[in-house]
């Protein structure tokens, strides 16, 4: 009979995954006949509730699935430490990796994953996935959320500024600097909360032109005459400048600054949706709308996205082709899974057919009956394809100090020169 096995990583399992360089890796037939499937993955309210959901569903009594959660910081550092000795022991066989860190993997262990082309099609989901799981015409990921921003907005606030939802449709930056102006003046309130040493908004701008801090080939630096990041570094700016956002300084700030509801907005990503709705209190006052677009820049659209990741499998671990056939028949085909865990966990899925579910086509009382997941599902499927590249967090510890700089009034035009030296630099060594 399947069983369903959920295990937190204890101090025992630690010692385990550290044994992983001590002995050679697996192959042979072996990976074809182990009735064992283990999944990596973190955040059990998110991913690790999702992967029980996928083995509930599952129609395969003879493959046990375990879960092991960990933090993706210790995901990245072990799987960074085995693939680098070529060592697969202690792997599993699948693995959830952020979109921002996969092509660093495909591109620096090219032979560690499996190909997936045979599981996954590509017209079954939102193209811009395959910018960041597809190696030339090889699919190596599942692809699972969608980090498909939106703009969070009460609709309470933006009433008693003289908004209404029709005035948030398809705006621009400079149209969503005006309404922070006017919600300030005459509610008193703050459009949103800001990290000043957090570049996700500037990722968002950015996005929306099909840009990143790289170019298509993701590795060539892209800052010094890249204008949609600086339209972004300017967003920044000047929101923080002009005293429109409520100044956090970690995570948890920004989340006090929703829920005790002295925030107007979040632009920020579909999965935002729980910490919005986690104050209960303010059920009916929310709706969301398209991100904005940068003004004057005609590849800009009003899609993007921040977040997001994928399902991979590691190849000559024992059990692969089980592991293969487990995402084939949940996360790579499964609809009615993706209408459940829209339910469950608040999943805004990068599968096309979710948009069919009832969950999807429904509306939620929390944001004003909106069909929140059918408009987060049209927009994924307008946000431009980018190549992440390998370096995207190695190249931000870099721009979180240009961005102090253009806070501070120096020529944003010198800063991102400067920058483009450093952030060269920083990826050759």
């Amino acid at each position: 009979m399947k069983k369903l096995i959920t295990s937190i990583v204890t101090a025992a399992a630690l010692l385990t995954l550290a044994a992983c360089g001590s002995s050679g890796s697996s192959s042979g037939d072996s990976s074809a006949s182990s009735d064992k499937v283990t999944v990596w993955a973190w955040d059990e309210t998110f991913n690790i509730k999702a992967v029980n959901e996928a083995i509930k569903v599952y129609e395969n009594d003879d493959v046990d699935v375990e879960v092991v959660t960990m933090s993706q910081d210790d995901i990245v550092q072990k799987l960074n430490t085995s693939l680098a000795s070529g060592n697969t022991d202690g792997l599993p066989n699948i693995v959830l990796i952020e979109d921002y860190r996969i092509q660093g993997y495909l591109s620096s262990y090219p032979d560690a994953f499996s190909d997936l082309t045979d599981i996954v099609n590509e017209d079954d989901f939102s193209s811009y996935k395959f910018a960041v799981n597809k190696v030339d015409d090889v699919i190596y990921g599942v692809p699972f959320d969608s980090g498909v921003a939106g703009l969070f907005y009460r609709t309470d606030y933006l009433a008693d500024a003289g908004y209404e939802a029709a005035d948030l449709e398809d705006i621009t930056w400079d149209d969503f600097i005006q309404i922070a102006k006017d919600v300030k003046e005459k509610t008193g309130h703050p459009m949103m909360s800001l990290d000043p040493s957090d570049l996700g908004l500037a990722r968002i701008i950015m996005q929306s032109a099909g840009e990143w801090y790289t170019g298509e080939d993701g590795t060539t630096v892209t800052i010094k005459d890249n204008e949609s990041f600086k339209a972004g570094l300017n967003v920044l700016a000047t929101l923080l400048n002009e005293g429109l956002v409520e100044q956090v300084s970690d995570w948890d700030g920004g989340v006090n600054a929703v829920q005790s509801g002295n925030t107007a907005s979040a632009p920020t990503g579909a999965w935002y949706s729980s910490t919005i709705q986690g104050a209960e209190d303010q059920s009916g006052k929310w709706a969301i709308a398209p991100i904005p677009s940068i003004a004057g820049n005609s590849n800009s659209v009003n899609a993007s996205s921040i977040g997001g990741a994928g399902w991979y499998v590691i190849k000559g671990v024992d059990g692969e082709d089980n592991a293969k056939d487990f995402l084939d028949k949940t996360f790579a085909s499964n609809k009615e899974l993706m209408g459940t865990l829209a339910t469950e966990i608040g999943l805004v899925s990068t599968m096309n057919a979710a948009e069919e579910t009832e969950e999807y086509t429904s509306g939620l009382d929390f944001y004003g009956g909106q069909k929140v997941f059918q408009d987060f599902s049209q927009w994924s499927q307008e946000i431009p394809a980018v190549n992440y590249g390998n370096h995207t967090y190695a190249i931000e510890s870099v721009l979180t100090e240009s961005l102090q700089r253009v806070i501070n009034g120096e020529d944003i035009d010198k800063v991102l020169e400067d920058a483009q030296t450093q952030v060269e630099a920083q990826i050759a060594n």
